[in-house]
């Protein structure tokens, strides 16, 4: 591969890893908080097609995409509320519920938006970051959606947040030990509660990028279980918001991979580099077997920990 063809592929995947990053970005923030306040929300997966859909309808019945990215939002609030409800009954298991979920955003998605196939909802802008450069590669590249930019600073907003406030020292300490919040007067089920919900949010918002930013549109197969890698994307971050950002991308380059070699005539193995993404998955979780190693940092009431 020669240098231009090189720098192609490097502009292409840095384009791409930008783009299929914010979504992996917001999920896994979202679950990132619901985990660390020591409860886990394998529905987000659900949250994050139905969001997806309900951003797509209220983006082509009323004209305006940021209002559809508010009302995916809310959707997630509802599945994440819905989830945090349910969990909080005795005997429950959350893992179990969250797969019901799942399935039952994803059909109620898939119910509804049978009629949003076809038309073409208005998307969200891009923000020209590379308008310096004359190389409309370099300025491609550097289109960025304002979603990743907000995501970037709700990274770090939430790591300063749970090393440096008292709400963040609340919500880890009901995620560690809850007999020890109980004792320090935290209502520990309100906690969790707000916790999934807010993670549900974040969830649904992810979705909205999907249908209204990249691919742009509301299909059926859009989410390609995204929510559910996000799970293994959090524990590969060790719970950690910064490390969510930077493996978010690190999945984005890796899904960007297959298109960037394409972009140069590279097609010979096409799909499977497209699979990238659920190889590097599938490799998280192996190493993941080993509860010393993989669950290190990981909040003592998880389900997973115990």
């Amino acid at each position: 591969m020669d240098d231009v063809g090189l720098s192609t592929v490097l502009l292409a995947m840095l384009a791409g890893a930008i783009r299929v990053s914010t979504p992996f970005l917001f999920v896994a923030l979202g679950e990132c908080l619901t985990e660390k306040s020591g409860r886990i929300n394998l529905g987000l997966e659900g949250t994050l097609v139905f969001g997806a859909m309900a951003a797509y309808a209220v983006s082509y019945e009323t004209g305006s995409p940021w209002l559809g990215v508010f009302v995916a939002g809310l959707t997630g609030v509802c599945f994440g509320a819905l989830h945090g409800a349910i969990c909080k009954l005795k005997g429950v298991n959350d893992i179990a519920i969250g797969i019901a979920l799942m399935l039952f955003g994803t059909g109620l998605a898939f119910f509804f938006g049978k009629g949003y196939i076809q038309p073409v909802a208005p998307r969200l802008e891009g923000v020209q970051l590379g308008s310096w450069s004359t190389d409309p590669s370099v300025q491609k590249a550097l289109e960025v959606n304002p979603l990743f930019l907000i995501g970037i600073a709700l990274a770090v907003v939430m790591w300063w947040a749970f090393r440096n406030t008292r709400l963040g020292l609340v919500v880890r300490t009901t995620g560690d030990s809850a007999p020890a919040a109980l004792a320090l007067g935290i209502n520990v089920d309100l906690v969790r509660f707000l916790a999934t919900a807010a993670g549900g949010f974040l969830a649904g918002v992810g979705g909205a990028f999907l249908s209204l930013y990249y691919p742009g549109s509301w299909t059926e197969g859009l989410s390609s279980g995204q929510g559910l890698m996000a799970v293994a994307l959090v524990i590969f971050a060790r719970w950690n918001p910064l490390a969510c950002f930077g493996a978010a991308l690190l999945f984005g380059a890796a899904g960007a991979l297959g298109p960037a070699l394409q972009s140069i005539g590279i097609s010979r193995g096409y799909h499977f580099f497209n699979a990238a993404p659920y190889l590097m998955t599938l490799v998280i979780m192996i190493l993941s077997i080993s509860p010393k190693r993989s669950l290190r940092g990981a909040p003592g009431e998880l389900s997973i920990t115990k």
